[in-house]
């Protein structure tokens, strides 16, 4: 069988994939000095942008785009592995939109000379081309490799800083725990395949659906169950949620400030769309059996991050407890699919858009101070509003929007969407534990908020950087357009 390809559906993944390979060949033939280093930063940031501005062609465009087709089967439609639809361009535009921010503060990551410039760009565009494939993919073996496509380059990023203990040890941690998830994930998936006989998600729906199995009666739905518990507990690790989120700290803060950031927003995308596809899509009709599994992660990983993140004192430690509790309210819709299916995953997307844009100020802010104090404590940014006001006002503003505080509007809409769902799909308990953990929340971050405007008698905070205060700047743009106009991302994802 021979299939036809679709080029220009498969058009950003492509321009990704075409700027790796050019940064890699460039910085093979580039003298060694740091105006090549920029050069590669400016070739990858070019890359991301024209991947972006084709997305943007493409939604204006309309229609849903499909390749990689299979033809029909008994019984079944045709199925296919890539498919370009509104929920694939949503997460297309967040990873993207995120992807060039980090890049931006990458460029500022590898002027020191303490990494190799190629390598690190070529790892970077490779995870940014597996985060928009895996958006696109509508079968069990296009998720899985698209989601090891985001994952196995976030391990050499990590380490990248050669010499830097640190940095080594939350590599051989976030690579032990992707392996580990890779396995539990692929042990699930492989009797998904076993019992339905399919990889594409449209005909696992429509197997369950049909209500058929070719199992002994009751061995067919256990099975279907043990599959669902192992593919929840492998995303689990990817995005951090209880009980698998304890690599979470340790590595944000091992990893250079960038890698974070793309953990913290690109990767945790990538891990919520492929568990958004299998459980809204494949698994759509069993979620009786998923929903209540989710809300109970939901709320444990919603008050384990919050009630940790009180006790840090170093910033990227608060900004990763804070993201494991930022999952659990992602999560927290999903588990009132049975109930508001659409509801539910606009909700989730929904959160996850306003939340990349309100971390990614954050730690573009903590990137810019950690130039000037490497230690990189709570205590470090006391006084920063009268030494860097700009700055400090743009953290603020990310702490009181991820807080959910007017005037950061962003935030507030976050959470009143994602309540709302909630409500509406009958979970009480669950918006009763949301609305503690959000309280709860609010006084590590308004405790940091507080430091940026505390008199500092001595010392200074002033350090600069021009591609990190862009990519702050940028940040900070889009997340008050979320706060004044928040009908942009909820009719997207509607």
């Amino acid at each position: 069988m021979i299939q036809s390809i679709d080029y220009s559906a498969v058009a950003v993944p492509l321009i990704l994939a075409l700027t790796a390979g050019l940064v890699l060949l460039l910085d093979a033939f580039l003298p060694a000095r740091p105006g090549g280093g920029r050069l590669l930063g400016v070739v990858a940031l070019g890359g991301v942008a024209v991947a972006l501005a084709v997305l943007v062609a493409q939604a204006v465009r309309g229609g849903e785009r499909r390749t990689f087709c299979v033809p029909p089967s008994l019984g079944s439609a045709a199925s296919c592995s890539f498919v370009l639809d509104r929920f694939t361009l949503v997460f297309m535009a967040l990873v993207l939109a995120a992807g060039v921010v980090v890049v931006l503060l990458s460029m500022a990551e590898t002027s020191g000379g303490r990494v190799p410039v190629g390598e690190w760009y070529f790892l970077l565009l490779g995870t940014l081309t597996g985060a928009v494939l895996l958006a696109a993919s509508r079968d069990l073996i296009m998720l899985v490799v698209s989601l090891e496509l985001v994952s196995l380059p976030v391990f050499a990023l990590t380490a990248m800083r050669r010499y830097d203990g640190r940095a080594s040890e939350a590599a051989l941690k976030l690579f032990l725990v992707s392996v580990v998830s890779t396995a539990i994930m692929l042990f699930g998936v492989s009797l998904l395949y076993g019992v339905t006989g399919s990889v594409h998600l449209d005909r696992i729906a429509a197997f369950y659906a049909s209500g058929q199995s070719a199992a002994p009666a009751g061995v067919g739905q256990g099975v279907t169950t043990v599959a669902i518990v192992l593919v929840l507990a492998g995303f689990g690790f990817k995005v951090a949620a209880v009980p698998f989120h304890f690599w979470a700290a340790d590595v944000y803060q091992g990893a250079p400030i960038p890698v974070a950031a793309l953990l913290s927003v690109i990767s945790k995308a990538a891990g919520f769309a492929g568990l958004v596809l299998i459980l809204t899509t494949a698994l759509a009709s069993q979620a009786a059996v998923w929903a209540p599994v989710v809300a109970v992660i939901a709320a444990l990983t919603m008050t384990a991050g919050n009630v940790l993140a009180m006790r840090q004192r170093h910033a990227v430690r608060l900004l990763a407890w804070s993201s494991v509790a930022q999952s659990g309210y992602i999560l927290a819709p999903l588990a009132a699919f049975a109930g508001v299916p659409r509801d539910a995953v606009g909700a989730s997307v929904a959160y996850l858009a306003f939340y990349a844009a309100m971390n990614l100020v954050a730690f573009g802010v903590v990137m810019l101070v950690s130039r000037a104090r490497e230690r990189n404590d709570l205590d470090d940014y006391q006084g920063l509003a009268f030494h860097s006001p700009v700055a400090a006002l743009s953290l603020a503003f990310s702490l009181i929007c991820l807080a959910g505080l007017p005037p950061g509007l962003a935030g507030l809409f976050a959470k009143v969407v994602v309540f709302r769902a909630i409500v509406d799909g009958g979970l009480g308990w669950l918006a009763v534990v949301m609305a503690v953990n959000t309280v709860i929340g609010l006084y590590y971050y308004i405790a940091w908020t507080a430091r940026l405007f505390t008199p500092l008698s001595t010392g200074t905070h002033r350090s600069g950087s021009a591609p990190v205060a862009v990519a702050v700047g940028l940040a900070v743009i889009v997340t008050l357009v979320f706060s004044v106009a928040p009908q942009v991302v909820l009719s997207a994802v509607g």
